[in-house]
């Protein structure tokens, strides 16, 4: 999972990668803290070619008001280049995985 350091360097990621899923977080979120090692396997497990990416939304507010990210914690995957999904609070692993598999599949089938 590759930290995001800047504007630049997320849009660089979402340039260079055709599957982007975008993991916000803040620093004091203690759900952020439990979730992301979560999310992190079931993407390593099942979706290989999903790049996986940390943004700290405390650390990088205008990042986060860019992509329209409020609260912690929230996933916005991107496919090609586009918002496809986008989970925020309260949301199980499982549930994200379904949501996954279907652009996943037909862009890496």
């Amino acid at each position: 999972m590759k930290n995001i350091q800047s504007i630049q360097d997320f849009e660089q990621q979402l340039v260079e990668n055709d599957a982007v899923l975008a993991y916000f977080s803040t620093e004091t979120c203690s759900v952020c803290q439990v979730l992301k090692p979560k999310v992190a396997e079931m993407v390593g497990a099942s979706f290989p070619q999903l790049k996986m990416v940390f943004v700290e939304s405390d650390k990088l507010p205008e990042l986060a008001a860019q992509n329209r990210v409020f609260t912690a914690p929230t996933v916005v995957v991107f496919f090609a280049g586009r918002e496809t999904i986008r989970k925020s609070r309260a949301f199980g692993v499982d549930e994200l995985k379904a949501e996954i598999q279907r652009p996943y599949s037909l862009l890496f089938s």
